[in-house]
């Protein structure tokens, strides 16, 4: 069985669990719509700010969802999301480093907090998605033990939108 990873903030750093209309979180979504029309363009023959606006603010609010924000010096520096499927399963949305902070493994702390509050709201499985031009994405996902979903053969262009699922109820994470 593999070992336990934990990860710790650095010293000041704290989680913020909000909702996507708290005024910090409002500069992480213009960044992130931002990423996803650098990344993408038109690919999906609509513009980010379609997906970023796709569910009202209570779908990523509790008690069925929440938005968390990593926070230093008063200003989010990482976030991911995540609302309700069904009675067992959260879908992770939402997630983003600041450019200035990638590289210091601040995905992994917001995906590790994304699990645990999952896991006290009483779900027992996560699903989550990313698209073709998001490799470090896929990489984060597969190095926390996410399971892919689709036939990782193929070229992430001809896969497009990349699922993957985690069950939450093994206690084992890879680091």
């Amino acid at each position: 069985m593999p070992t336990i990873t934990r990860r710790i903030l650095a010293p000041g750093d704290t989680y913020l669990h909000t909702g996507p209309d708290d005024a910090l979180s409002l500069p992480v979504l213009r960044d992130l719509e931002h990423e996803y029309d650098s990344r993408y363009g038109n690919l999906f023959g609509e513009p980010a700010s379609t997906e970023i606006n796709r569910y009202p603010a209570a779908t990523f609010s509790a008690p069925d969802g929440t938005f968390l924000l990593l926070v230093r010096d008063g200003r989010a520096i990482a976030a991911g999301a995540f609302m309700k499927l069904d009675d067992a399963t959260v879908e992770f949305k939402r997630m983003w480093t600041h450019p200035d902070f990638r590289g210091q493994g601040l995905a992994h702390l917001v995906l590790d907090e994304l699990e645990a509050e999952a896991r006290r709201r009483g779900a027992t499985r996560v699903a989550l998605s990313t698209g073709p031009r998001q490799p470090e994405a896929v990489a984060l996902y597969r190095k926390a033990g996410y399971t892919a979903l689709f036939d990782e053969s193929l070229p992430p262009e001809v896969v497009v939108i990349h699922h993957f699922e985690k069950s939450l109820t093994t206690e084992s994470r890879s680091s």
